[in-house]
């Protein structure tokens, strides 16, 4: 149901919304402020026929009308699984995606959420990878804390509760879960978004043997930690990101000094989240152009 139409709210176009709008709704989304606190700033833009109900109903995902590969989609063979991680939160509930009627052994590709569990916008991301002809693999790093909650705020507020180091493990684990799974081949990718992407990040660290990793818009791995990298790197950014974009010197300056294997994209005009069709901060032609070339990158490296 649509609440513009519903309570004769104006419908508003992404155009007509200032990009202080939109930084303010990434620093809500990121644990900068309170609900309460974006609430009252965002009364500020609440102007020229602009009401704060339309503006929080424009800022909102829409997880179950924008979902491009629904749950029952013909193509796709997807189903809830439980592996273990004994480094990180114990018992962990994934969702495995592959193509509907598949017989033969599929390179993994590891899906990490953003940094409210595993909602169904990344449910539908790992559905995508499966049609890909990929062995897609979602975990929900919410699992030790009863899993994704069914909201975005309560979701934020679970995953602030768990070890960072810890959830690292739980990726990590997802990758040895794939390694051994019998429709496997053994060669595995990570694509991650926000958290996803700086998870990402630290896999290509922490696992030598990892086929590729694309991170979008995520932290970047420790200076340091750099040479450790041996994973061929696809890094997507999103120009209006200066929060992310700050580190992104650093990185690319060691990993040219340490002659890493890496190809990173800068898309223009387009804020932090650029790829998550949910939300007002989509932008279509960067999505379409940096999920083929996520696709690309994984067939290149991993098949």
């Amino acid at each position: 149901m649509y609440l513009p139409k519903l309570f004769g709210m104006k419908k508003i176009n992404k155009e007509e919304v200032r990009q202080e709008v939109f930084d303010l709704y990434d620093r809500y989304a990121h644990n900068k402020i309170d609900r309460r606190s974006f609430v009252e700033q965002l009364s500020l833009y609440a102007i020229g026929g602009l009401t704060v109900p339309a503006l929080l109903d424009f800022l909102m995902p829409k997880y179950q009308s924008k979902q491009q590969i629904r749950q029952n989609d013909p193509r796709v063979q997807s189903e809830y699984i439980e592996y273990d991680s004994p480094k990180g939160g114990g018992t962990i509930k994934g969702l495995l995606a592959q193509p509907k009627g598949n017989e033969e052994k599929l390179p993994g590709v590891i899906v990490v959420h953003e940094n409210r569990g595993l909602n169904p916008h990344i449910e539908d991301v790992c559905r995508r990878a499966g049609l890909a002809n990929f062995l897609a693999l979602a975990p929900d790093a919410l699992t030790p804390l009863g899993g994704y909650p069914g909201n975005d705020d309560d979701g934020r507020a679970l995953q602030r509760k768990r070890d960072r180091a810890e959830m690292l493990e739980d990726f990590i684990a997802a990758y040895h879960y794939l390694q051994s799974h019998p429709m496997c081949t053994g060669k595995i990718g990570v694509v991650g978004f926000c958290f996803g992407g700086g998870i990402a990040n630290k896999m290509a660290v922490q696992l030598p043997d990892l086929g590729a990793a694309v991170p979008f818009y995520g932290r970047q791995a420790a200076t340091e930690d750099v040479p450790k990298i041996q994973a061929p790197l696809l890094l997507q950014y999103a120009d209006l990101d200066k929060r992310v974009n700050a580190g992104w010197p650093e990185y690319e300056a060691a990993l040219k000094a340490n002659n890493k294997n890496y190809t990173a994209h800068m898309y223009p005009a387009v804020n932090h989240g650029f790829h998550n069709d949910t939300t007002p901060r989509y932008d279509e032609a960067a999505a379409k152009l940096a999920w083929e070339r996520t696709i690309a990158f994984f067939n290149e490296h991993l098949r």
